[in-house]
């Protein structure tokens, strides 16, 4: 397949896309969500070939619970279709009407962005999330997945294109890419696509960004911290904590480094070692608190150098730092993180207060785990992607990051020269 002349003919078919009924779109999701039940034994042996190679392979097991789509993820994709489904139409929202002057209306009105490719990380449910939400913003998607997962990609795939053009949507308006190579090509169609979203690692996303024209969304890692402060409530905090490291801790939103407040370090640390531990979480961190955590409860603690909290696990591994106050906890989030999501533990609304406005992220949360930055936990129905960056679409990206919009001028023959010269004046009114 030749990705630049299918990107080519796709260009053609966005406005058409773009111009499909939120009827339409609708129906495609309510057909995808049955067909995926309807399917579901194709769909698990083509999972299961895929873990069966995995193992093989000798994946690690925190990447292989991605690759897994069993009962409860084919419940989450079609539970999220559904709300999907239940969203207003993002397409041809007026944002804003002004009268320039009188029989001189100027509009803005949301459109799809067009073209999207998305390359995403081997997820079988990732899938399912970005192409219902291309479908619902009336976009056209080249769709690239892992191809650790390229048995169940490839069934999945089928099901929602067929289920699009079944529902009246254009034929041209979903492909998958499947090879490598691919991924190249698509990175030259910066005349036919207008975004791209890549999904994955530091150095796959930096790797995209610097060798494309096209404009990228997306985040190149998840460092994301968890500061406990010195007015945190201590038996909140570890299960927080315990929560946002081992959930899914191969997730861009589970915590990679903690920052304790001095005071609380001694009566507190040694509770988060210990819980940690049982959890089977790996403990890194500075001089000062592995000897803290050592001395308190005989646990092994590798020392980190400051660079090391740069890093981003996406395992069973932690970092630990003491803070003098949420000022140190901050500076050290905005210099270490990823302006991913970050979270401060605390009753002191001064301390919450500050930590909001300060810390430079997509997501700033209190008294919560990070593992909330979801899309669909934020009722969109699903996410394409999380942003970092703080243009266009910032956080788990839903619909609203999915389109852009025009201006619409409407007039009654009026020319410029008219009011250069100073024969009418314009008189700005919202309507």
């Amino acid at each position: 397949m030749n990705i630049r002349q299918e990107a080519a003919k796709m260009k053609q078919c966005a406005p058409e896309m773009a111009a499909s009924s939120f009827e339409t779109r609708n129906r495609a999701l309510e057909l995808i969500s049955e067909m995926l039940e309807k399917q579901r034994d194709e769909i698990f042996e083509a999972n299961a070939r895929d873990l069966k190679a995995a193992a093989e392979n000798g994946i690690a097991a925190s990447i292989v619970k991605r690759l897994k789509y069993d009962e409860t993820k084919m419940q989450d994709s079609i539970e999220g279709l559904r709300e999907l489904m239940t969203l207003p139409d993002p397409v041809g929202k007026l944002q804003l009407k002004r009268e320039l002057d009188e029989g001189l209306v100027l509009e803005r009105i949301s459109v799809p962005i067009g073209v999207i490719g998305v390359i995403f990380e081997a997820r079988p449910d990732a899938m399912v999330q970005v192409a219902s939400l291309c479908i619902k913003s009336g976009n056209c998607a080249i769709l690239k997945g892992g191809k650790e997962t390229a048995n169940t990609n490839r069934v999945l795939f089928g099901i929602i294109r067929s289920c699009a053009v079944e529902a009246g949507l254009p034929e041209g308006c979903l492909l998958q890419a499947e090879l490598h190579n691919e991924i190249d090509e698509l990175l030259e169609c910066d005349e036919d696509v207008d975004l791209l979203i890549p999904r994955g690692s530091n150095s796959f996303v930096r790797y995209i960004m610097e060798h494309t024209k096209i404009p990228v969304m997306g985040h190149s890692s998840g460092i994301c911290h968890i500061y406990v402060d010195r007015a945190a409530d201590q038996e909140m905090a570890v299960p927080v904590i315990v929560d946002a490291k081992i959930q899914y801790a191969a997730a861009c939103n589970a915590v990679e480094t903690v920052l304790v407040d001095r005071s609380i370090a001694a009566e507190f640390l040694p509770k988060l070692a210990n819980a940690l531990h049982e959890a089977g979480v790996k403990l890194r961190g500075t001089q000062e608190a592995a000897a803290l955590i050592t001395e308190s409860t005989g646990l092994a603690v590798d020392i980190m150098e400051e660079d090391a909290f740069r890093t981003e696990y996406n395992d069973f591994v932690i970092s630990l730092k003491l803070v003098d106050d949420v000022k140190e906890a901050v500076r050290h989030i905005n210099r270490y993180g990823s302006h991913h999501t970050d979270s401060i533990l605390t009753k002191d609304d001064e301390a919450a207060s500050y930590f909001s406005w300060m810390v430079d992220s997509a997501g700033v949360y209190r008294n919560c785990s990070t593992r909330f930055a979801d899309g669909f936990r934020y009722g969109f129905g699903a996410e394409v992607g999380i942003s970092t960056g703080k243009i266009h679409a910032r956080g788990p990206v839903g619909l609203e990051g999915l389109v852009t919009y025009k201006y619409v001028l409407s007039g009654s023959g009026q020319i410029v020269g008219d009011y250069t010269s100073g024969k009418k004046q314009f008189h700005h009114r919202d309507l």
